[in-house]
């Protein structure tokens, strides 16, 4: 029996756990979390996001993101304004601020991918996230 038994939360869990260590150790020096800098990625990427769909790519509540945008906010590297369309709508930007620094930390995440994939193998890394992202994409 592994150390997680058979709950596949437990083992994802740890897993999670362990990588996110990893990367936020390599991250250090730029002064972001591997979190914070999947989230300027994937704000990079959309262009403009809403918050409601920052919060269905991250599978996270929009409360959460809120919480997790906060600092990001706070020092200039995301700007969240109301949707000209609806106000209510929260529209995130990146920030000049936040390209730089998007840019800074990419020789640290790059440094972990390496790393991780020089561990396991980049097929097996390809293998990984190709299952995770189905985990992810499942409706429970």
């Amino acid at each position: 029996m592994t150390e997680s038994g058979h709950c596949n939360a437990t083992a994802l869990r740890r897993a999670v756990r362990k990588v996110s260590m990893f990367y936020d150790a390599h991250m250090a020096p730029c002064d972001l979390k591997a979190t914070q800098r999947s989230i300027l990625t994937y704000i990079e990427r959309a262009g403009s996001p809403t918050m409601g769909e920052l919060a269905e790519y991250l599978v996270l509540c929009r409360s959460a993101v809120t919480h997790n945008l906060r600092p990001l906010e706070r020092d200039g590297f995301v700007s969240v304004k109301p949707a000209p369309h609806n106000r209510r709508v929260r529209i995130v930007r990146l920030t000049a601020k936040g390209r730089k620094k998007l840019e800074e930390s990419t020789v640290y995440w790059q440094t972990a991918q390496d790393r991780f994939e020089s561990a396991f193998g980049k097929r097996t890394a390809a293998d990984l996230r190709a299952v995770l992202d189905v985990i992810g994409r499942i409706n429970f």
